[in-house]
């Protein structure tokens, strides 16, 4: 069984949301289709299908997380240090052809939101990164062609 790695926030997250859809969701929808029921005929009633539809949503979302947490591997990025880049990292990059700096977190492919500066260890960046230190160049192909970046600062907070 593959181990799945993430931070303690993001196992947080992923227990929060299973624990919401277990206590609300659920017993919601349940409640949902039981009045669908009662309006009678099952085969021409559009809000009970809806409701059979959101329970099956929820029940595979609930075994998805159940697995997830399961596998994970908690990493406390707070108990790493160096200058080399890896898991938990918080990566400070300049783009040599943008000339701009962008600071990323390198997390679990679970909490990952590039939007948020987290980008998922399985990301072709966060691959080509891991392993350097700072003051190294590391190029990655991207839909828009071929970029390079300097490893600028390296922090696990």
């Amino acid at each position: 069984m593959e181990k799945i790695p993430m931070t303690p926030g993001g196992l947080t997250q992923l227990e929060d949301e299973l624990r919401t859809l277990k206590s609300v969701e659920r017993p919601a929808v349940i409640k949902a289709i039981a009045e669908a029921r009662e309006h009678g005929d099952l085969s021409e009633n559009a809000e009970y299908h809806a409701a059979r539809e959101r329970q099956s949503f929820i029940e595979g979302r609930v075994a998805e997380l159940e697995d997830i947490i399961s596998r994970a591997q908690v990493i406390d990025v707070t108990q790493l240090s160096g200058d080399q880049v890896r898991f938990g990292a918080t990566v400070t990059l300049a783009d040599e052809d943008a000339e701009d700096e962008v600071v990323y977190t390198i997390v679990g492919a679970h909490e990952a939101d590039i939007k948020s500066g987290r980008m998922s260890v399985h990301s072709p960046l966060a691959r080509a990164l891991i392993g350097k230190h700072i003051g190294d160049t590391v190029e990655v192909t991207t839909p828009g062609g071929s970029k390079s970046y300097e490893v600028i600062d390296v922090k696990f907070v």
